[in-house]
């Protein structure tokens, strides 16, 4: 590849439609699609989030189908009035099953390629993402079909398939009992997120729509991580596959700063009180476990005055749509979400992941995080872990290749402190910038001064310039963790060493109602 084209080998379609989305380079992911020797065989992508595998596959299919239409171009005529033998009547030849099923494809009767998503909002980005990089690809139409949507509507849009059809697995498969949906001419299908939809309960529905697959297919697999349960899964469907990596497999983004914290379970929204108001003005995603805690955190914060919404799968399709719309466009500041929810989650800016409890697993914490530190920006994902976690939580970590920084819960004189030196710092950056004040502010600026004790004037202008907290910050219990040390000399829970912030009956209490985020005496409400 040529160093001075970061665009060298990409098919002409394809990189006009990259430049003219301001892409300058590929990330690794996709130029190992593209420098791979992919004709004819599956393929296993795997890279960290937000590291752009949906525009990975793009590539993938877009050559593809620019291969399959240079092949027919360069096809020699079957006119027999040009030279090639005109068989007996008696005796009719039979095209391949793969090139009928192509060329039925292109007619407009089937779609082509078919991609899988276990969310409606992942669905939804995903052929957003593939329409404008297909978009000067000859005769290619990308769809989505998802639950919570028109499906009438949706059936009369499949009375003319796209090339490229995106769904969810339900509603997929509504349309396929329904016969409005003939996959006959499908030669690609994609996973996106498999092992996400087998923890959905998919599998099933997963299966049946394979089912109805021609046998000559070509079947890919997208995600960060592939679990054991996945890999068994796509040895069945796939055959002859290449792995391609971008990162190595189930890695965490190196541009995430890992922070954990020993908090009391009953103390953990004083400690997200606490991260929050040393995050003001940035956009956080905090991660809970249910869909119930997500509506109760939320309502817990917007009435201590932070701008917070909840995003699960309680909320109807509409609700989802405006909640992640105002979040993307930062009219809300705190979006509390499930796992499963924030699947479909394609924000750039988050600067920040909360993890209310630890995830079970490496790979959920992987997924987790990589919500944050995307497109170039540092982000930093924040843990709260119970005291009696910290030797789970190491091992975690350790298995997903990520070295934590344990930190004690900032107390409210730290957090005020900090605040304060963040508007100093923002003070000087604006005095050492190029662009000075307003000429009239300046001549404002200098008649208090000749007028007022030039040491009064900006101190009172310092206090004004700090921001108004929502509320005030919370005292926390400070639990000072285990050394490295420590913890490999800890064989208290050898024998029982599980998921510990659950207690015996997991996220509940004995009488089985959902735990509280905090003590109600700790709020300190201002």
């Amino acid at each position: 590849m040529s160093t001075l084209d970061p665009f060298a080998g990409v098919p002409a379609p394809l990189r006009i439609a990259l430049e003219r989305r301001g892409f300058t380079s590929l990330t690794p992911v996709q130029q190992a699609v593209l420098d791979a020797d992919t004709e004819g065989q599956d393929l296993r992508i795997s890279s960290q989030t937000g590291s752009g595998k949906t525009v990975a596959l793009g590539l993938a299919l877009a050559r593809a189908f620019l291969g399959e239409a240079k092949a027919e171009a360069e096809a020699p005529s079957t006119d027999p009035a040009e030279g090639e033998t005109e068989t007996s009547s008696d005796e009719p030849t039979e095209e391949p099953p793969a090139k009928t099923q192509s060329k039925h494809a292109r007619s407009g009767q089937e779609p082509e390629a078919l991609v899988i998503a276990p969310t409606r909002e992942l669905a939804v980005q995903v052929a957003d993402e593939l329409r404008w990089l297909l978009s000067e690809v000859p005769r290619t139409r990308v769809e989505v079909v998802t639950g919570g949507t028109d499906i009438g509507r949706e059936r009369r849009m499949l009375r003319r398939p796209p090339r490229v059809l995106v769904g969810t697995p339900g509603r997929l498969l509504d349309h396929i009992r329904n016969e409005g949906l003939s996959c006959a001419g499908i030669r690609h299908v994609a996973l996106d997120e498999a092992d996400r939809m087998l923890d959905m309960g998919f599998r099933e529905e997963l299966e049946e729509i394979i089912d109805t697959l021609p046998k000559e297919r070509r079947s890919h697999l997208v995600s960060a991580t592939f679990s054991d349960l996945v890999r068994r899964v796509a040895n069945r469907f796939q055959s002859k596959f290449v792995h391609l990596e971008g990162t190595a497999l189930g890695a965490a983004n190196d541009d995430i700063d890992h922070i954990a914290q020993l908090v009391q379970p009953l103390q953990r929204y004083a400690a997200l009180v606490n991260a929050l108001l040393l995050a003001q003005g940035e956009q956080v995603l905090v991660f809970v476990d249910r869909r119930a805690q997500a509506s109760e955190l939320a309502e817990m914060l917007a009435g201590d005055g932070f701008a917070a919404l909840p995003f699960s799968g309680d909320l109807s399709q509409a609700q989802r749509t405006r909640t992640l719309y105002a979040f993307r466009t930062s009219t809300i500041q705190v979006l509390v979400s499930t796992d499963v929810a924030a699947r479909g989650i394609d924000v750039p800016n988050i600067s920040m992941v909360v993890h209310m409890a630890p995830p079970s697993d490496p790979d959920g914490y992987t997924h987790r995080s990589g919500r944050t530190g995307r497109a170039g920006r540092r982000g930093r994902s924040l843990i709260f872990v119970p005291p009696r976690g910290q030797r789970f939580v190491s091992r975690m970590l350790d298995n997903a290749g990520i070295e934590a920084d344990w930190q004690p819960v900032p107390s409210p004189k730290k957090v005020r402190k900090a605040i304060t030196k963040r508007t100093r710092r923002q003070l000087h950056e604006r005095l050492d910038s190029e662009t000075g004040p307003a000429e009239k502010t300046l001549e404002y600026a200098t008649h208090l001064l000749e007028n007022r004790d030039a040491a009064r004037v900006v101190a009172s202008l310092l206090e004004m310039a700090e921001p108004r907290l929502p509320r005030e910050p919370i005292q926390v219990e400070a639990i000072t963790p285990m050394s490295s040390e420590e913890l490999r000399n800890d064989r208290r829970h050898d024998r029982r060493d599980h998921r510990p912030s659950r207690g015996p009956r997991g996220p509940h209490n004995r009488r089985g109602g959902p735990r509280r985020f905090d003590n109600r005496k700790n709020r300190n409400r201002s």
